[in-house]
C-alpha cells in the first residue's frame, strides 16, 4: 500500500473543494489585478498625460512582473515547498497593490505595478501544480480547469469596478486597487490551514510528514462522504525519495534534454501563443472601443459583457478536458479563439464588436483552462513546479510584447490587423498541439511523468 495510490484513488469531496475554493480565490484575485490595469489606462492618461507607448509600458508592467514571479515560483516551490511559496507570493503582492494605489507619480506607479506582477506571477505559477497533486487522475483535467475558472470571476470584478469605481468616483482609480488587495489579508489567514503536497514531502525524504498528510485527507474524505474509503489499487509508480536541488540550469537542462525536449518545446509555445492572444485582446479592449467613439462608461459596460463570457469559457473546457483530453480540449478552443480572432477584426460597429469580443473572450479562456490542466501533468514531480513556473514565465513575453506591438502598431495596422495578427498567431498554437501534444487524460501524475526521472536525477546527483 503505498501513499500516492491511497490519495488517487479518493473520490473528490468536501476536502478537495474547500482546495478548489482557496486556490481558486487567489486565482479570482490574480485575475482582477491583471484585469483592472486596462481600466486604469485612461485615467493614469489623463491623471500624467502619457503618450500611447507609456501607456503600452504600463499595460506590459504586470505581465513583465509575472514573468519573473513565475520563475521564482517555479524554482521555489521545488526547493522549500508550494505551499510556502504561494504564502509569500500573496502577501507581496498585496503590498505592491497598495503602493501602486497611492503613487505620487509614473515611475513609481509603474515600478510597483511590476512588483505586483511578481507576487501575482508567483502565486499563479505555484497553485495549479501545487493542487494537481492532491487530485485523483480521473478527476484532474476537470478540478484544474475548473481551478483557472477562478480567473474569469477576477476579470469580472475588475469590470465591475472599472464601471462602477474608476468612472464615477473621483480617484477611482487608486480606490480600485486598494480594493484589489484588502480581501487577501483574509485569504492569507484562510491558507495557513492548507497541507503541503505530500508529493513534494516524498520528494524532500519526508516521508512521515507525507504519511501525515495523507491520512488527514483520507479521515476527512471519509467523513465527508459518510462512506467507507474505496480500496487501494496494487501498484503505483511513486515519485523520487532523493532529488537533485533544483536551479535555473539543472532545469533548463533537464526539461531540454532529449526525453523531455518535445513536450518542453509544445507546451512554451501553446503558453506564448494563448498569452499574447489574451494580453493583447484585454489590455487594450476598453481604449479601442473608445477610440471607436464608445464613451468610457459605455465602453466599461460592454467590457463586462465581454469578461462574463469567460466564465462558461473556463468552465466548459474543464467539463470537455477529461472527455476529449487536454490536447484536444487545448487545440478546439485555440481554433475557436482564432475564428473568433478573425471575425472581431473585420467588425466596425460597438455591438458586432462586443459580441465578436464575447466569443473571442469564450475560447481564449477555455483554453487557458486546458493549459492550466496539461501543464502540470508533463513534468515529473521534482521538477513540477520548476517546469510549470518557466512555461509560465516564456508565456509572459508574450503578454509582455502583445500590449506594446498594439500600442505601437494599432494607428499603423487599424483594430482588423491588430486581431488579424492575433488570428495568426492563434493558428500555430493550433497546429503545434495538435502535432506534437502529449494525451493525458486519466492517466496518473506517476505514469506521465516519472518513468526515466530517476536516471536523469541520479545523474545530477553524481556530479
Amino acid at each position: 500500500m503505498t501513499l500516492l495510490a491511497r490519495l488517487d484513488r479518493l473520490p473528490l469531496s468536501r476536502p478537495h473543494y474547500l482546495l478548489l475554493l482557496i486556490g481558486g480565490l487567489g486565482y479570482t484575485f490574480d485575475g482582477m489585478d491583471s484585469a483592472v490595469v486596462a481600466f486604469l489606462l485612461p485615467s493614469a492618461k489623463e491623471a500624467w498625460g502619457l503618450s500611447n507607448g507609456e501607456l503600452g509600458l504600463i499595460g506590459s508592467a504586470t505581465p513583465f512582473g509575472f514573468l519573473f514571479g513565475a520563475i521564482a515560483a517555479g524554482l521555489l516551490g521545488d526547493r522549500i515547498g508550494r505551499k510556502k511559496v504561494m504564502m509569500y507570493a500573496l502577501a507581496f503582492y498585496a503590498v505592491f497593490s497598495v503602493v501602486a494605489a497611492f503613487a505620487p507619480n509614473y515611475e513609481v506607479f509603474l515600478a510597483a505595478r511590476v512588483l505586483a506582477g511578481t507576487g501575482a506571477g508567483a502565486e499563479s505559477a505555484i497553485i495549479a501544480p501545487f493542487l494537481s497533486e492532491f487530485v485523483p487522475a480521473k478527476r484532474r483535467g476537470w478540478f484544474v480547469g475548473a481551478l483557472a475558472g477562478f480567473f474569469s470571476f477576477g476579470f469580472v470584478a475588475a469590470a465591475l469596478l472599472g464601471r462602477f469605481v474608476v468612472s464615477t468616483l473621483p480617484e477611482g482609480w487608486r480606490i480600485a486597487q486598494v480594493i484589489t488587495a484588502l480581501p487577501i489579508v483574509l485569504l492569507l489567514w484562510w491558507r495557513r490551514s492548507l497541507p503541503e503536497s505530500p508529493r513534494f514531502l516524498l520528494t524532500q525524504g519526508r516521508a512521515e510528514e507525507a504519511e501525515r498528510v495523507v491520512a488527514k485527507i483520507e479521515r476527512d474524505v471519509e467523513k465527508a462522504t459518510g462512506k467507507p474509503l474505496p480500496p487501494v489499487p496494487e501498484s503505483v509508480t511513486e515519485p523520487l525519495t532523493r532529488t537533485p536541488k533544483v536551479g535555473l540550469f539543472t532545469a533548463l537542462k533537464f526539461l531540454w534534454s532529449r526525453k523531455m525536449a518535445r513536450r518542453t518545446a509544445v507546451i512554451w509555445a501553446v503558453w506564448f501563443v494563448i498569452t499574447f492572444s489574451y494580453y493583447g485582446f484585454f489590455s487594450w479592449i476598453p481604449t479601442l472601443l473608445i477610440e471607436r467613439g464608445i464613451t468610457v462608461t459605455k465602453s466599461f459596460e460592454f467590457s463586462i459583457i465581454i469578461y462574463l463570457a469567460q466564465v462558461p469559457g473556463y468552465f466548459s473546457a474543464a467539463w470537455l478536458s477529461e472527455r476529449l483530453d487536454r490536447k484536444h480540449t487545448i487545440a478546439l478552443y485555440l481554433t475557436g479563439s482564432a475564428v473568433s480572432a478573425f471575425w472581431l477584426s473585420q467588425m466596425n460597429a460597438p455591438w458586432s464588436i462586443t459580441l465578436a469580443g464575447a466569443v473571442l473572450s469564450f475560447f481564449l479562456n477555455g483554453t487557458y483552462a486546458g493549459v492550466y490542466s496539461y501543464t502540470p501533468e508533463v513534468f515529473p514531480t521534482w521538477i513540477r513546479a520548476t517546469g510549470t513556473g518557466l512555461s509560465s514565465a516564456f508565456g509572459r513575453v508574450g503578454s509582455i510584447l502583445a500590449p506594446s506591438i498594439i500600442g505601437v502598431f494599432a494607428a499603423s495596422l487599424g483594430f482588423g490587423g491588430v486581431f488579424g495578427l492575433t488570428t495568426a498567431v492563434l493558428a500555430i498554437g493550433v497546429l503545434c498541439v495538435m502535432v506534437f501534444g502529449l494525451s493525458t487524460a486519466g492517466r496518473s501524475l506517476e505514469e506521465l511523468t516519472e518513468e526515466g526521472a530517476p536516471v536523469a536525477a541520479t545523474k545530477e546527483m553524481t556530479k
